[in-house]
């Protein structure tokens, strides 16, 4: 379970949307804000593990909606990948730092982790001590996987990073348009 989880979090492919997002930012400043990002994404993911499913019950939402709003989410900042702003990928930042969006949601706590949290709930609900300790586990591998991100610019630099951002951006279309068919499928 934790392997899974740690693949549909994707540290790895996680890296360049994470450079691109904190360009700008003086690398200390970097690693407290992956850090804090990191945080608000393991809360959000054990909030999930033990009151997703009634969560989505009392809002009147389908696990498919989830789906098809994270893969909306991930198209969006996809384009914004492949074709920049002057602002930025997110856009104006209040501080000129992401807060939750992006990072901690859809990137490392995304609509393919939470589903597979409910569904492994769902199937096995007296694991739930057990799928606790695949969150951390995973969480923990992503966590150092991405606070050791900044020091991938210092070998990649300007050019690299451009390199990587355009590439992963449609990389990350293909994967958003896969989640909205698949949250589709799912409904229909």
């Amino acid at each position: 379970a934790a392997v899974l989880l740690f693949f549909l979090m994707d540290p790895l492919g996680n890296i360049p949307v994470l450079l691109a997002v904190l360009k700008g930012i003086e690398p200390k400043r970097q690693r407290v804000i992956i850090a804090r990002e990191l945080g608000i994404a393991l809360v959000i993911l054990i909030i999930f593990l033990f009151a997703g499913k009634p969560l989505l019950n009392f809002l009147h939402l389908q696990q498919e909606s989830v789906t098809i709003a994270g893969g909306i989410i991930l198209l969006l900042i996809a384009l914004r990948l492949i074709f920049p702003k002057p602002e930025g990928v997110m856009g104006h930042q209040i501080d000129g730092e992401p807060f939750l969006v992006p990072i901690a949601i859809p990137m490392i706590a995304g609509p393919s982790v939470l589903a597979m949290l409910i569904l492994m709930t769902q199937s096995s609900p007296n694991s739930t001590v057990n799928w606790l300790f695949a969150v951390i586990i995973a969480w923990a591998l992503t966590a150092v996987i991405l606070l050791a991100a900044p020091f991938l610019y210092r070998i990649l630099k300007e050019r690299g990073l451009i390199a990587m951002e355009r590439l992963m951006g449609m990389i990350l279309v293909m994967m958003a348009v896969q989640m909205i068919i698949n949250g589709i499928k799912t409904l229909l």
